[in-house]
Parts: C-alpha cells; sequence; structure tokens
C-alpha cells in the first residue's frame, strides 16, 4: 500500500493514545475513516481533530469484545464506504496480577478486549479486505507478545495469542491481496498503565501510582512516532514491526535468548513472590 489517499481505513480505540495519532496521520494523508472506541467523548474528541468532511468519516461507540457490536460496526462501513482496505486493531487494555490470583472475570475481559476484539476485526472485515486490490489487517501485539513478564501472566497470553493469530492468517492469505502484519511496540506513552486494572505490582511494595510513575519514566516513544512506525511498515508491506529500541532488545531476547531472557528479566525487576 503506496499511498492511503482516497483507502477506506478502520482504526479501533481511536479514541486516545496510539489509535488517535493513526486516524490524525490517515486523515492528513487523505484516507476515508471509519474509527471506533469505547468512550464516547474521547472519540469525540478525535473526531473533532480531524480534517475530513463528514462524508469522508464514519465514528461509533464500539465495545470491540462484544461480536454483535462489532458487527454493526463493519455493516455501517459497508454502509457508507462499500468496503475497507486496511483494518488496524488497536484497541486494548491490561491487569497487573499473578497468574495465580487473576480472577476468571478479568482475565475474560482482558481476553475480550485484547485478542477477541482481534478476533472480531479480521474476519468481520476480512471479505471486504479480500474484494480491495491491495489491503493490509495490522493488529497490535506487544513487547509482551514477545517475553513473558511477572505480573503481566493475562496481558502476556493475549499478546503471544495475537502474535500466533497473525502469522496463521498470513500463510493462510498468502495468495491474497491482503497483508496481516503484527506490531509489537514497546513503552509508548499512552494511558494504558493509568488505566489498568491493578492489583500486584512485580517490585515489592508497588502501587498503581508508583507503576503508572515507572511507566512514564521508561517510556520514550511517543504516539505520534508510534503511529508513523506502524503506517510506514503498512507501506512496506512489513510483516512483523518493532518501535522502540525496547521492542528490538526484547526481540532478540526471544529469539536468541528464549531459555534464558527470565533470568534478565529477573535480574532487572527483582520480583518478591
Amino acid at each position: 500500500m503506496k499511498s492511503f489517499k482516497d483507502k477506506i481505513c478502520v482504526v479501533t480505540g481511536a479514541g486516545s493514545g496510539i489509535g488517535r495519532a493513526l486516524a490524525m496521520k490517515l486523515a492528513d494523508a487523505g484516507a476515508k475513516l471509519a474509527i471506533s472506541d469505547v468512550n464516547q467523548e474521547t472519540l469525540d474528541e478525535t473526531v473533532g481533530l480531524l480534517p475530513l468532511s463528514e462524508k469522508d468519516v464514519l465514528a461509533m461507540t464500539v465495545d470491540v469484545s462484544v461480536k454483535e457490536q462489532m458487527q454493526a460496526f463493519a455493516d455501517a462501513v459497508e454502509d457508507k464506504f462499500g468496503g475497507s482496505d486496511l483494518v488496524i486493531n488497536n484497541a486494548g487494555v491490561t491487569i497487573a496480577q499473578t497468574v495465580e490470583e487473576t480472577s476468571y472475570e478479568d482475565f475474560e475481559w482482558l481476553m475480550g478486549i485484547n485478542f477477541w476484539g482481534v478476533v472480531h476485526g479480521t474476519k468481520l472485515f476480512l471479505p471486504m479486505l479480500k474484494r480491495s486490490s491491495d489491503a493490509a489487517v495490522v493488529s497490535i501485539s506487544s513487547v509482551f507478545g514477545l517475553v513473558g513478564i511477572p505480573t503481566q501472566g493475562a496481558y502476556n497470553a493475549s499478546k503471544f495469542a495475537v502474535k500466533g493469530y497473525t502469522e496463521a492468517l498470513r500463510l493462510e492469505l498468502k495468495s491474497t491481496n491482503v497483508t496481516p502484519i503484527t506490531v509489537h511496540p514497546g513503552g509508548i506513552k499512552t494511558n494504558i498503565a493509568k488505566s489498568a486494572r491493578f492489583y500486584r505490582g512485580a517490585g515489592k511494595g508497588q502501587n498503581h501510582q508508583s507503576m503508572v510513575a515507572m511507566f512514564d519514566k521508561l517510556t520514550f516513544t511517543t504516539p505520534d512516532k508510534a503511529a508513523d512506525t506502524i503506517l510506514n511498515g503498512v507501506k512496506r508491506k512489513q510483516l512483523k514491526v518493532l518501535i522502540g529500541k525496547d521492542a528490538y532488545l526484547f526481540d532478540w531476547a526471544s529469539r536468541w535468548l528464549p531459555g534464558s531472557y527470565h533470568k534478565i528479566v529477573d535480574r532487572i525487576m527483582r520480583p518478591e513472590f
């Protein structure tokens, strides 16, 4: 996809962070947008920032974990634009809790958004994408989709699942015009830590406030930079997109130290369990 001009682009989780940055950059590039978010207020804010006329943008309040809502979103895109060329499954949440203590309710909530949101966004839009002469489906995994991290077991599970699901899809679509792309961001300055369901930090005495402070201190990549990297990856049909130096480090560790990287993580984080 050499250009986004006049392309029909779908972005979930567009009310803030990377999703908002993606929407704004795609609009600036001349794309027509279908954007969604679970939060109507922040979604409206994003729409207000877009340099698009009403005929070139569709905005819907959608919980990506609910198939019926995603089906209605896909139907609305079909009705308004007649199809889609790019889908970016961006919506995501996290939980800080040990595997043993994570409740089934919290696990189901997280998997519903992080994994089933990707499944719905892929399956329900795939017929439209396959009609396009040049299409892509982009699913946001994480560096935590490459390595396991204490108190992030549920998040790890969802992001590893996104990686495997997308890689299988890539092989199945190799003879089509659809390119499945997996994105592994490192630390991005978004609200994901602030909005996390926090129960237990990895470090001794860590609470939600200190976790957010540490996240802010250790994240160097802005949503704008992340969006640029993702869209450049789409243009180049880059199958695996890494964002940030930390992402390259984790990717290296997962490939070259698969049996011992956990020792490095343990030494750095010094978790107490």
